[in-house]
């Protein structure tokens, strides 16, 4: 038999940024502590709300599964006497294991014979953990910043003032904290009743409803979206629905009232990132543009609530738009009474780091680098230095000092409005990109540069001083600046390595960088790009055998990996086994000359002819970066090493004729060994 298990945690309520981690985190947790458990169930629901998390368990056994365990006890000389009973130590042990000595047979392990007892255990009620279930699930979400309060042990993200446990249609009464399970939740704060009886997750979901609550996120979210869109419509507009923004707003209410508010023409003539981020980033509204994709002067948000009184909602969310977009026209009026350069000097006051120098400092050192970058990727340098000085200049601005989400953004309009070339103010806006891992990337030459030299700076700089991401700490978001300098150089498909960068990069500090601090940011960075292989699935092994590529620029390692992987599709075992027999016998060994007069048998001139052979023709495929045309001629050396295997003695007793076949077998395996280790590959 079977039922429903059914919990509600019902808080204060919760920052919506925490919610969407916190729901797998419930799911996971639950999963693997019903398993641990040896309790059977179909799925699990996890449902959310800024006051809520309600967690539905299907069809979950009433009682664990019965187990058989066979334990593994003393050796027989131990288990018994010389009468072949029994002793202390035999009795003992079956005792503590809950077992009877029926069940005690002896099995020889690694010559020697010891007892091992077969152990029966009948399945408990399913009600006896669910206490311990839903206690293990709060314990153990993983939130950035959790709360104690009152004088309670537990933590959690916001304080908890409810507790649901329903197993089918039964209320299971026990307290966690003194925070005692009913079957009594709450509706809307302030349009739904503070007290409502429960008896099944059907009837609760109901009940909610019926209070001003849509308990299913993936509901309330598709419900917010098509009113958002209706309102838009009505207004003769497009909304501009960014989905981060729609996941936020989702979590801050409970029943959502999409509607429209509007603010003065006026602040239209700012640039139109200036409007929409104090909208978006700041308020959580949602922009419309005009058929012709021009902002209009309304936006939509989203009420907690009914429409009830919704003209004085409306008057409130437009008073406190208008009066940041006052400031952000004030903060532009006043920053484009001068030009842009004007504004570099006051770089010198802000502190990059303390070890570091100031932003001044780090605009001239991804000066020097951009036009290093440039000029290794043969790109015109004219307007680099000019764009890097300038790069940095719009942090000292008032707009982008109270709206810091506008850096690079703002750089680009006020240095057209200062009259600098488009490559100089494009350059300052690219060199950013990418921000996150949805964003574009930089595409002008003087862009990619920049972008490069100054991702590169920055991870560069905190390596060389000791300062490195740890598992859950990122203070400088190392990693994302990493992922975004990986992203571009393969995107753009650009004839750099991370190594290469990393050397320009420390090679701008005036203090030297250590080799361990280098060899720390390039194991750093690899292990980014593993990541970014994984992610496009390519198989973990292949990905392990990429590992001496520091020196290859970072769009042809992707492609290596792709081709790897292709040429794997088919069966390879027998070459591979043939390959490998020489790779482990030439490990470690260098290049050196073959001497064909040492030759002693025909396998040997076989295979030596073959390499001269193919030379010219592996190392124009190597240059040319055809992987895979590599790998499938490298096949044509399994059936001669083979033959050179079976037909001489390779470890022969005279050093230079051993030493010989040894660089032989090593030239053989020298093309595949610069795509990848196959030392790593996994093959049936």
């Amino acid at each position: 038999m079977s039922r429903d298990l059914f919990y509600e945690i019902g808080t204060e309520e919760i920052p919506a940024r925490f919610i969407n981690n916190a729901l797998l985190d419930i799911e996971n947790i639950l999963a693997k502590d019903l398993m641990s458990k040896k309790i059977s169930f179909d799925e699990i629901k996890v449902f959310a709300t800024p006051r809520r998390f309600a967690i539905l368990v299907k069809n979950v056994a009433e009682k664990q599964s019965d187990s058989e365990e066979v334990i593994k006890g003393p050796a027989k000389k131990i288990a018994l006497d010389s009468e072949g009973n029994p002793t202390k130590a035999l009795l003992g042990f079956v005792k503590s294991k809950g077992g009877v000595m029926e069940d005690v047979q002896f099995i020889n392990v690694d010559g020697e014979d010891y007892a091992h007892l077969r152990v029966y255990s009948h399945g408990r009620e399913t009600k006896q953990f669910i206490k311990d279930i839903l206690d293990h699930v709060i314990r153990n979400i993983n939130f950035p910043k959790p709360m104690k309060w009152g004088n309670k042990n537990i933590k959690f993200i916001r304080p908890i003032r409810w507790l649901i446990a329903i197993f089918g249609d039964e209320p299971i009464e026990f307290d966690i904290e003194e925070i005692h399970t009913s079957n009594i939740t709450k509706g809307h704060r302030f349009l739904g009743s503070p007290e409502i009886e429960v008896f099944d997750f059907e009837d609760y979901k109901k009940k909610l409803q019926e209070n001003f609550v849509i308990l299913d996120h993936v509901e309330r979210k598709n419900l917010i979206k098509e009113q958002v869109i209706e309102v838009a419509k009505s207004l003769g507009g497009k909304a501009m629905i960014d989905e981060e923004i729609l996941d936020e707003v989702n979590f801050i209410v409970e029943y959502p009232t999409a509607f429209y508010g509007s603010f003065d023409r006026e602040y239209l003539k700012l640039p139109t990132e200036a409007v929409i981020t104090p909208m978006k980033n700041h308020q959580r509204y949602f922009p419309v543009v005009d058929a012709a994709g021009e902002l209009m002067d309304v936006f939509i948000t989203v009420r907690n609530g009914d429409a009830f009184m919704i003209d004085n909602v409306r008057k409130g969310n437009q008073k406190v738009l208008d009066a940041r977009l006052k400031d952000a026209l004030f903060f532009y009026e006043e920053d484009t009474k001068k030009p842009l350069e004007s504004f570099v000097p006051s770089l010198e006051t802000i502190v990059f780091h303390q070890k570091l120098g100031t932003m001044r400092d780090k605009a001239d050192r991804i000066a020097s680098s951009a036009e290093l970058i440039a000029d290794r990727l043969g790109y015109r340098t004219e307007f680099i230095k000019r764009a890097a000085l300038l790069a940095k200049a719009d942090l000292t601005t008032q707009m982008v000092f109270e709206f810091g989400e506008l850096q690079g953004i703002m750089g680009r309009y006020y240095a057209i409005l200062s009259g600098e070339a488009s490559e100089v103010s494009n350059a300052i806006y690219e060199h950013y990109l990418p921000r996150n891992a949805e964003d574009e990337i930089a595409s002008s030459p003087e862009g990619i540069a920049l972008s490069l030299a100054d991702k590169m700076d920055t991870i560069a700089g905190f390596f060389s001083i000791g300062i490195q991401p740890t598992g859950s700490q990122d203070p400088y978001a190392l990693r994302r600046q990493a992922i975004g300098v990986l992203t571009t150089l393969i995107e753009r498909e650009l004839d750099l390595s991370i190594w290469e960068l990393t050397e320009i990069a420390c090679a701008r500090y005036p203090f030297e960088v250590s080799d361990e601090a280098k060899n720390n940011l390039v194991a750093f960075m690899m292990m980014r790009l593993n990541n970014i292989l994984l992610d496009q699935k390519i198989r973990y092994d292949i990905v392990n055998g990429l590992k001496n590529h520091k020196n290859t620029p970072t769009h042809r390692i992707v492609k290596i990996a792709r081709d790897v992987e292709k040429w794997l599709d088919s069966d390879k075992s027998v070459i591979l086994t043939a390959l490998l027999r020489g790779n482990n016998l030439t490990k470690g060994l260098g290049e050196s000359e073959i001497a064909e007069e040492l030759f002693e048998h025909d396998s040997e001139r076989k295979l030596f002819t073959l390499i001269r052979e193919q030379k010219p023709i592996m190392q124009g495929l190597l240059q040319d970066g055809k992987y895979l045309e590599v790998l499938q001629a490298t096949e044509l050396f399994a059936e001669p090493i083979n033959l050179l295997f079976d037909s001489v003695m390779i470890m022969h007793k005279e050093p230079s004729v051993k030493n010989n076949r040894l660089a032989l077998v090593k030239a053989a395996l020298v093309y595949i060994g610069e795509i990848v280790d196959i030392d790593e590959i996994i093959y049936k």
